[in-house]
């Protein structure tokens, strides 16, 4: 887990349940300068995990991140080790004690950070990555009026029906190692984080990247099995068991119509969404399929879809792929410009 970063102290955050999250922290990391006219601020919120580090291939003079022009803000999700979470909030309120956190508890403490701590009253792009997609769209129905641009990637409004039982076959693998223990574990549940990646393997990537043996031609491997445990088990290993299950029932209840504002009404809150928007999913994506995002668009008064090309399915949207990076690049440097 990276330390780079700076923390925000939120003191007593009131949340959407009425739990109260004390003393809470928002880990955020910036890049480039804020302009005088503070006017040039991007949010990147992140994905699950919370790391920043995923986010900063994308962050380069010549890119459309450019930091030499953007100030680049990038809040890290409650729930993944950076900001608090069960791993670092203090008893009694660490492990599974860790109240229930949404994505509109998290975008309403990001706005907070952008306004009490720069200043800034309008943004000029809200952008991310999966989970980090679906705070963007939040950004752009909750502060209609300070959002000018938002470019989702592979990612949703809301979480699919589809989307939530993928998500409870992750907390299902997990939460059957015996060493589990509702969380009170002693040692980390190896056995169930590793069939935590290995059910996350069969979701992130497509039928056609494994089909082209992707996993050994692009990414390095010397077979299917070296990859899952290499690459699978190795990336979720070294994770909090209670911190990924905090990020699963964020992701699982993320929605932007539910709050006090719209009410349970998705299409509304869509349609509120002034900011102009470019929703980029992923061919290939398992789980944020093109049609859900050309649904939403047809709902936004200024959006357009655009489907990222891809065989590498969700991973698309992460640093993996340069054909990927490149095209989500090119849409990014475009809005801007529009």
């Amino acid at each position: 887990m990276s330390g780079d970063h700076e923390i925000f102290e939120l003191g007593n955050l009131v949340l959407q349940s009425g739990a109260t999250l004390r003393g809470a922290q928002l880990a955020y990391k910036t890049h480039g300068a804020l302009n005088l006219a503070r006017d040039n601020v991007i949010v990147y919120p992140t994905a699950f995990g919370g790391d920043y580090t995923e986010y900063e291939p994308r962050i380069k003079p010549g890119m459309a991140l450019d930091p030499d022009k953007y100030f680049i803000i990038i809040p890290s999700l409650f729930g993944g080790g950076l900001s608090s979470s069960p791993s670092n909030t203090p008893e009694p309120y660490g492990g599974p004690r860790f109240p229930q956190v949404t994505i509109y508890d998290n975008v309403v403490a990001q706005h907070r950070l952008v306004e009490e701590k720069f200043g800034v009253s309008r943004v000029k792009l809200v952008t991310g990555f999966s989970m980090g997609a679906i705070q963007t769209y939040h950004w752009g129905a909750l502060y209609p009026d300070e959002v000018e641009r938002i470019a989702p990637y592979c990612g949703a409004a809301r979480c699919s029906r589809h989307n939530y039982v993928f998500l409870d076959g992750l907390k299902a693998a997990l939460t059957a190692d015996a060493q589990w223990s509702e969380g009170w574990y002693k040692e980390k549940p190896a056995k169930g984080l590793r069939a935590f990646g290995r059910v996350y393997a069969g979701w992130a990537f497509s039928q056609a990247f494994y089909r082209a043996e992707l996993d050994l031609k692009a990414l390095g491997h010397s077979s299917l099995e070296d990859f899952m445990v290499a690459f699978w088990e190795g990336l979720f290993l070294p994770k909090d068991a209670n911190n990924l299950l905090a990020m699963l029932w964020t992701w699982q209840h993320g929605d932007i119509s539910d709050n006090d504002l719209y009410r349970g009404d998705f299409a509304k809150a869509l349609r509120a969404i002034r900011a102009k928007a470019y929703l980029m999913p992923s061919e290939t994506d398992l789980y944020f399929p093109p049609a859900d995002n050309e649904l939403e668009a047809a709902e936004m008064p200024n959006a357009k879809c655009f489907t990222i090309p891809s065989v590498w399915g969700h991973v698309a949207g992460a640093a993996a792929n340069p054909p990927d990076v490149a095209f989500v690049d090119r849409k990014i440097a475009e809005l801007l410009d529009a």
